[in-house]
């Protein structure tokens, strides 16, 4: 499988994700998406210093972009008053990093790119029940992903809709009848993606990623996908590793460290939240 692959489902995922965005959401809290050059872009005026979803995701991989395109994306991003990163891979062209300095970015934390088959995950112990949820648990799974991400009660009604897309699985990891963790599988071509990945912080340590990451193998393999994709942040010392060793413990495969560069400090208009 070529590698750039492992970026276009996740830029497709993305897209999946913010179009799912319910419209009174969406238009009050200014959660937009467009695709330019190719690349992905996703903006949410309502969090706007989160790089993790102001961001531009497979730029460089079906085009080059030119000058205008990287002005086109600026304009984007500006328009909507917030600051956002541009993900590099390195399939996305020897010069683009160079251009995005040359504008005044500067390369922040980079994420480290997983991949793996569908073969059987090894067990995981804990006494956390794990399930693919329907429509009556969208909330929860919603606010479980945006408690652990930091986020607004606002984006528990985003998030918690990708379940009424069809290419979303949705799982949820409970203690009793609490909710304490949730993820995701996005159904590509061939390929799943796994993300929105969150556990609530009382119940950390006590297996919730693990076991959902299995279920969610389980799931893909079912599905008829031949492989998964997913990424967390890369491994350093001064930063917090549970994700990335979980990853390891289930299976996935380290494949390329991923650049983030981020836009200038300070160069955000007003949004328009529109």
């Amino acid at each position: 499988m070529s590698q750039a692959r492992l970026e276009l489902v996740e830029a497709a995922a993305f897209t999946a994700l913010w179009e799912a965005a319910p419209e009174p959401v969406r238009r009050e809290h200014g959660i937009r998406a467009r695709t330019i050059a190719g690349a992905v872009c996703t903006a949410v005026a309502a969090a706007p210093e989160n790089t993790m979803i102001n961001r531009v995701t497979g730029l460089g991989l079906r085009e080059p972009p030119t000058d205008a395109d990287l002005d086109e994306i600026d304009a984007f991003f500006r328009d909507r008053g917030v600051r956002y990163a541009i993900g590099i891979s390195p399939f996305a062209g020897p010069d683009l990093a160079a251009r995005l300095a040359a504008r005044g970015f500067e390369p922040g934390y980079a994420w480290m790119k997983f991949r793996r088959g569908v073969e059987p995950p090894a067990a995981v112990e804990t006494a956390l029940r794990v399930e693919e949820i329907g429509p009556e648990h969208w909330p929860a799974f919603g606010s479980v992903v945006a408690r652990g991400y930091g986020m607004g009660e606002f984006a528990a009604d985003w998030l918690g809709a990708a379940a009424g897309s069809p290419s979303f699985r949705l799982f949820l990891a409970r203690e009793g009848d609490e909710p304490a963790g949730a993820g995701a599988l996005f159904v590509g071509d061939g390929i799943g993606w796994l993300g929105l990945a969150a556990t609530v912080p009382e119940h950390r340590r006590k297996g919730a990623q693990g076991a959902i990451l299995a279920a969610r193998v389980r799931t893909a393999a079912a599905a008829g996908l031949r492989e998964l994709a997913t990424e967390t942040g890369e491994l350093v010392a001064d930063r917090p590793s549970n994700s990335y060793r979980n990853l390891l413990r289930s299976g996935f495969e380290e494949q390329y460290v991923r650049a983030n560069y981020l836009s200038p400090v300070g160069a955000r208009r007003r949004s328009k939240k529109g």
